[in-house]
């Protein structure tokens, strides 16, 4: 029996969450063979890339996808991740603040949060995180920006307050588990 598209779409996904890339790698060129005019083939691909840190794949799979579905918030997120990985920031605000224009991601918002630090707008970022919070307090991991971006910048006191507010609304945690154990 073979699988659909979906089906293939949910097992690469799976694959690269069990750090299973090769697999993963080769779900992502089936279904762009099986479906060329797709961009969750590209996606994929591109996503297995990130997770290996190979940026300039990652993006040029991401530009197939993006000529496949020019309207997607989480593909322009997600090469504007890579282009910050590269440091091309120009590039990398421009995708993240399409995505941000074309739906609400809290993931773009975070890396918006991310490329304002890179572009050494420290001030400009904590502004925008603070009101991110105030906007959605139930979201952790605006906290969790929020502890690790006190903690890189040595005001531990601080940041143990924000993880312990995200063991507040999210008791299992670990992420934040393991901050405070540090």
């Amino acid at each position: 029996m073979t699988m659909t598209i979906e089906e293939q779409i949910e097992e690469g996904y799976r694959l690269l969450h069990e750090d299973d890339i090769d697999h993963a790698l080769d779900v992502s060129r089936q279904i762009q063979k099986e479906k060329p005019d797709a961009p969750e083939g590209f996606a994929l691909e591109a996503e297995v890339m990130q997770k290996l840190n190979q940026w300039d794949p990652s993006i040029k799979a991401l530009n197939k996808a993006l000529a496949l579905d020019p309207e997607s918030a989480r593909l322009y997120n997600l090469r504007g991740y890579a282009y910050l990985q590269k440091e091309a920031l120009k590039e990398a605000r421009e995708d993240i603040e399409r995505a941000i224009s074309l739906q609400d991601l809290a993931v773009a918002h975070r890396n918006l949060v991310l490329c304002m630090f890179l572009e050494e707008k420290g001030g400009e970022a904590l502004q925008y995180l603070i009101g991110r919070i105030k906007q959605n307090p139930s979201d952790v991991e605006n906290w969790i920006l929020m502890g690790d971006i006190m903690k890189k910048g040595g005001d531990h006191d601080k940041a143990r307050t924000y993880y312990e507010q995200v063991l507040k609304m999210d008791p299992d945690n670990e992420y934040a588990q393991k901050q405070l154990e540090e």
